[in-house]
């Protein structure tokens, strides 16, 4: 898996998903719940991944 994005912003995690959708690009979110081990803070960037294959075509999108 290739890590797109790598970000603390929830509107731009939404953003990306939403435009590699519409591309058929299937992306995965690591990280999501990571916040609640570090005490609720989001200081825990989030991760936006895609498969190794995808990676050149999610990076032009």
């Amino acid at each position: 898996m290739i890590c797109l994005i790598r970000t603390m912003n929830p509107v731009t995690l939404s953003y990306a998903q939403a435009i590699l959708k519409d591309a058929e690009i299937e992306s995965f979110l690591f990280d999501m719940h990571s916040s609640v081990l570090d005490g609720s803070t989001i200081t825990v960037r989030r991760r936006l991944m895609v498969i190794d294959e995808d990676a050149e075509d999610g990076r032009e999108v």
